[in-house]
């Protein structure tokens, strides 16, 4: 049997065609605010605390582990990584993976620090160990910051601050170099930074429907005052209609 078309007057007209969707779709599926802003919100918190211990600015090696392993694990990592979750119903590839995989790693790094703090592990000088689980972490991360190239300038700046900052910790601890380990941290720093700057700025456009702080879209407004684009997924917001944040 041939392929028969819709009468030509049921077709929709370029100019009308999200119209004539709006009109003819029906769509329940259950709403999700962007997972992105606790996400990088909990990221943010975590790397400030854990990045000024790397640097120097506090703490030992006998006291510190006690403060550090709870706050690591929780808001670094249940709570990015739960946005992580979150960011695959909201069918955001990019940031399940970065939001994923950095949740898990400060899951894991928060464990690391009980055992320091309860003494079941003594932390080793260098910690080899752990450069390594820098190197998995800046190879993924620095793949996650090109790919956000073609999304968001923010997102890209925490990413390639992060990387830049693993790299420099895998290759301080490997090679027990002080000062690389010094210079990572304060990446890590600047990519805490511009984590909470991005997600205060998701934040701030989702409260006030309109963009306060610019972030760099590559698809989207990007200037202050600027209202969301009027397309047929923003309309429902939703899951399965709406891609990414």
């Amino acid at each position: 049997m041939s392929h028969m078309s819709r009468p030509a007057s049921a077709q929709p007209s370029h100019d009308g065609e999200f119209e004539f969707w709006r009109n003819h779709a029906h769509i329940s599926l259950q709403p999700v605010a962007a997972p992105s802003i606790l996400g990088l919100f909990g990221f943010a918190a975590a790397t400030f605390v854990v990045a000024t211990n790397l640097a120097g600015w506090y703490g030992d090696t006998v006291t510190t582990p006690h403060f550090l392993f709870p706050f690591a694990a929780l808001t670094g990592g249940l709570a990015q990584f739960l946005a992580g979750m979150w960011a695959y119903r909201a069918r955001d590839g990019l940031a399940t993976a970065m939001h994923g995989v950095w949740g898990a790693f400060w899951l894991s790094y928060g464990i690391l620090f009980l055992l320091f703090a309860t003494g079941v592990l003594v932390q080793p000088t260098p910690f080899v160990a752990l450069g390594y689980w820098f190197i998995a972490l800046a190879a993924i991360t620095w793949s996650g910051a090109f790919a956000a190239l073609a999304d968001n300038l923010g997102v890209a700046g925490v990413l390639a601050t992060l990387a830049a900052g693993s790299t420099c910790q895998a290759v301080g601890q490997l090679a027990d170099i002080s000062a690389w380990r010094t210079v990572g941290a304060y990446f890590f720093l600047a990519s805490a930074v511009i984590a909470w700057y991005t997600a205060t700025a998701m934040m701030l456009e989702g409260t006030f429907r309109r963009v306060i702080l610019p972030i760099g879209k590559m698809r989207g407004p990007n200037l202050p005052g600027r209202e969301p684009r009027q397309v047929i997924q923003f309309l429902a917001g939703e899951p399965g209609v709406k891609v990414g944040q």
